[in-house]
């Protein structure tokens, strides 16, 4: 699309009805904005700055619901954000959201203007609607062979690498490494959480352009990059991707973000995936977990979650230590235990780390063997317990 059309376009519509306006894309991001009539706000002037209005703005817009209107509506004022309120025109043609068209103070608009700004926004989803069929067969392209190169088969795996060469979306493949963030966010619609990934994804993208891509599919965001970068870089990536998402979908949602090894090149791409996916899964599922986890730092849990969560039941507990959690409704005795085993049976550590004397710590573990009937001396035994005992922190009621 020519920009200059756009811009004409726009101030044109800002001098017949004396206003400023403002057209943002689909996920909030300014496209197009006409000069000011001294009717902006705090808002509009940081967004004419930044080329964007904040998380917190993004929200505020969001939860209002307006990537599913089809007609104008006022978003109301937040002035604690230095937001008055504005009417919003969607702009769509075929159906397809192409932009919002912002317009301050909607009280003072008359039905002139209105029906002016009507027609205008038919004009401006021509022209938007010109360069979206081709500018989205390419997004479409590009984010398909991003998920097809990192959760396809063998053989999409290897188109989709030649795809991405072709469309010289990274400048490197020596390195691929993966990060997934997954949003629970029950109160927002798929189109909510689709926004708010995008935004966030595309920030960090948007820094590293030549060496990150990134595909959205439901409430998942995948990054993929082809740099090598230090582990507390990447956490600090995710944490802000995080960090966004929340911001944007409010403090009831939570993002997870699960980070992949770096793998030798777009080819085990992957696995990297695979790895950050497991990740993701213990940021969502362990209780107490960090927001942001590196799949290299899960131990035995990197093995646990690899079993699928609807198999993931008390069944698959050891027999004994379901006999010890029916005998210990408070939880001692299976703390206990856990404390033991996870100072790899050292009565000593384990007493300390307890805050107990160590006859009440050996008083407990013999309870347990009688319970169990398993010899807490046996290798064998306290594997099976420790697996089980890390278990339990992946089920919902171990009882």
């Amino acid at each position: 699309m020519s920009g200059s059309d756009l811009q004409r376009m726009v101030d044109a519509l800002a001098e017949k009805i004396g206003r400023s306006v403002a057209i943002n894309d689909p996920s909030v991001h300014l496209m197009c904005a006409s000069r000011h009539y001294g009717d902006e706000d705090g808002v509009r002037v940081h967004a004419v700055l930044q080329r964007d209005g904040g998380s917190a703005v993004i929200g505020h817009l969001l939860a209002q619901g307006i990537t599913g209107w089809t007609r104008p509506g006022v978003i109301p004022a937040r002035p604690d954000l230095h937001m008055r309120a504005r009417l919003c025109k969607p702009i769509r043609c075929r159906s397809e959201l192409l932009g919002l068209l912002m317009v301050i103070d909607p009280d003072t608009l008359t039905e002139a203007d209105l029906r002016t700004i009507e027609d205008s926004a038919a004009a401006i989803g021509a022209l938007l609607y010109r360069d979206f069929v081709t500018e989205d067969a390419q997004r479409v392209a590009a984010e398909t062979a991003v998920l097809e190169l990192l959760c396809g088969t063998a053989e999409q795996r290897t188109a989709a690498q030649q795809a991405l060469s072709r469309q010289e979306r990274l400048r490197s493949g020596h390195h691929a490494t993966v990060t997934v963030a997954d949003v629970v966010a029950p109160e927002k619609d798929n189109a909510q959480i689709e926004v708010a990934l995008r935004v966030a994804l595309e920030a960090v993208a948007r820094n590293r352009f030549d060496e990150i891509v990134f595909a959205v599919e439901g409430n998942h965001g995948f990054l993929l990059q082809s740099a090598p970068a230090p582990k507390e870089h990447l956490r600090e990536q995710g944490a802000v991707v995080a960090k966004q998402v929340r911001e944007i979908l409010g403090e009831s949602a939570r993002c997870v973000v699960g980070i992949g090894t770096t793998a030798d090149g777009l080819a085990d791409a992957w696995i990297s995936r695979e790895q950050a996916s497991t990740a993701s899964r213990s940021a969502r599922t362990l209780p107490g977990s960090a927001d942001v986890v590196l799949w290299e730092e899960l131990g035995v849990y990197a093995t646990l979650l690899e079993i699928p969560e609807e198999r993931l039941t008390p069944l698959l507990l050891p027999a004994a230590l379901t006999r010890l959690i029916a005998n210990d409704p408070h939880g001692r005795l299976v703390n206990t235990l856990a404390v033991y085993l996870d100072n790899a049976g050292s009565g000593p550590d384990a007493a300390a780390a307890l805050h107990i004397h160590r006859t009440s710590l050996y008083y407990r573990l013999n309870q347990i063997e009688q319970i169990t009937g398993l010899s807490l001396s046996d290798g064998g035994n306290r594997l099976a317990l420790h697996l089980g005992v890390r278990m339990m922190a992946l089920l919902d009621d171990p009882s």
